[in-house]
């Protein structure tokens, strides 16, 4: 799959590309400065992976900054791909490095077959208030584990922008019958973390559309 729609803002842009069979949304984040991040590289046909080089070959951007929000194998597909692309080392939790030493196992629950070319290595680890920086835009560092123990989310307060990869998605979260997934604990995290967010700030998925927070505070069954 690669299709895709365009979110614009005031200052950051973002673009959405649907990716994998598992339906991963991969984003690219930049400004009128031509800096980016990618979170979430998963693409894996090699039609995803043509479209992703095109769009930021076509925008003329410059990959500041590789991103994961988790370590699940669904989100980890294009990593390797794009760290010799563009000359960037994965970003990630520490807390989910365990999750690449069991890839194959992973891959094979879910049908595929194991191929140790997707595994990645993280480059640095990122934790909870750290600043992300690209261009004149900050993402700060939200970790809510549950849905994995290293889960992570980006917020670009200025922009009212949250990326929130498998913790918060529109009338559901994520699952947490993974290994060392933990459902109160992600439940705590987002009722904390996230939904103390103003109103109106737009939540961007690891999977599915768009939200905003005042929205999953209202209707989300998993949170009343």
């Amino acid at each position: 799959m690669n299709s895709f729609k365009n979110m614009f803002f005031k200052k950051m842009k973002i673009k959405v590309f649907e990716f994998n069979p598992i339906a991963v949304n991969t984003y690219v984040l930049y400004d009128k400065t031509g800096e980016c991040v990618i979170v979430d590289a998963a693409c894996f046909y090699p039609n995803e992976q043509r479209a992703l080089f095109e769009f930021i070959q076509s925008k003329k951007l410059v990959v500041k900054h590789l991103l994961n929000t988790h370590l699940h194998f669904d989100h980890v597909f294009g990593v390797n791909l794009i760290e010799k692309q563009f000359k960037v080392k994965l970003q990630a939790h520490k807390d989910d490095e365990f999750l690449l030493a069991t890839m194959d196992e992973q891959l094979a629950m879910f049908g595929f077959t194991p191929n140790g070319d997707y595994v990645p290595t993280v480059g640095k680890y990122i934790n909870e208030n750290d600043i992300i920086e690209f261009g004149n835009q900050k993402l700060s560092i939200i970790h809510v584990p549950g849905h994995s123990p290293g889960s992570i989310v980006f917020y670009n307060k200025e922009e009212n922008v949250v990326v929130s990869g498998d913790v918060l998605f529109k009338g559901s979260i994520g699952r947490t019958d993974l290994p060392q997934g933990n459902h109160n604990l992600l439940i705590e995290g987002i009722k904390t973390k996230l939904l103390t967010l103003p109103g109106d700030t737009n939540v961007y998925p690891g999977h599915g559309p768009a939200t905003t927070i005042k929205g999953e505070m209202r209707t989300n069954p998993f949170l009343q």
